[in-house]
């Protein structure tokens, strides 16, 4: 991959974001941006024919979201290897896209310092995980901790985090179209798992593992 650029496709539902990385890559004489999409569904129609090195992806995307969309372009495209950028700069976020087949993880905080590093990694084979981060999941298994949130399948963990941003069953049901009837399941799922009993208590757990703000 020496002798041309990386080939990327940048994967953001806001244009604007995808624009501020687009202008730092096209700054690098290795990278090439190939492709853009605004959802998953997008990225993995696009992918095939754009054929980039390096996907660079965010995960809170409306539709079948980042997660998803994820697995979905592992088994599809396997050439591209997959960097996640995330609004997230917690282990447990990290710790699902690795163990979904991402190549990287980093958080958009520290995007404008190593997105470049983390792309060249990535595509020259290396797993690339943000400092800070990495020394998270490197204290929790040595000190052999783990969230029940790790328990949760990814469908129930995005549920999770929906409810736990405040919205309703009826509101996650149209935002990942499926029923309402499926989403109660996966809340009683949630709830048995997590040992939690209404959405107070689920939103509390979200904050204390760092999944959302405050």
């Amino acid at each position: 991959m020496a002798d041309r650029p990386i080939r990327v496709m940048l994967v953001d539902d806001h244009a604007v974001v995808r624009m501020g990385f687009r202008l730092l890559l096209d700054g690098a004489p290795h990278i090439t941006v190939v492709a853009e999409a605004d959802s998953g569904e997008e990225a993995l129609r696009l992918c095939p024919e754009a054929k980039p090195d390096v996907v660079v992806m965010d995960l809170s995307m409306p539709g079948i979201g980042g997660l998803e969309a994820l697995g979905r372009l592992v088994a599809k495209q396997p050439s591209a290897k997959i960097l996640v950028l995330s609004a997230h700069a917690d282990a447990i976020h990290a710790r699902r896209v690795l163990k979904a087949g991402a190549a990287g993880y980093l958080s958009k905080r520290s995007a404008g310092e190593e997105l470049l590093d983390a792309i060249g990694q990535v595509a020259g084979g290396k797993t690339f995980i943000e400092a800070t981060i990495a020394q998270q999941l490197a204290v929790q298994q040595m000190r052999g901790e783990k969230s029940p949130v790790d328990t949760l399948t990814e469908k129930e963990f995005n549920v999770f985090l929906a409810l736990a941003q405040g919205h309703s069953v009826i509101e996650i049901a149209e935002i990942m179209s499926l029923s309402p009837r499926t989403i109660g399941t996966h809340l009683y799922n949630i709830k048995q798992k997590l040992d939690a009993s209404n959405q107070a208590e689920l939103t509390l757990i979200a904050l204390r593992n760092g999944l959302i703000e405050p």
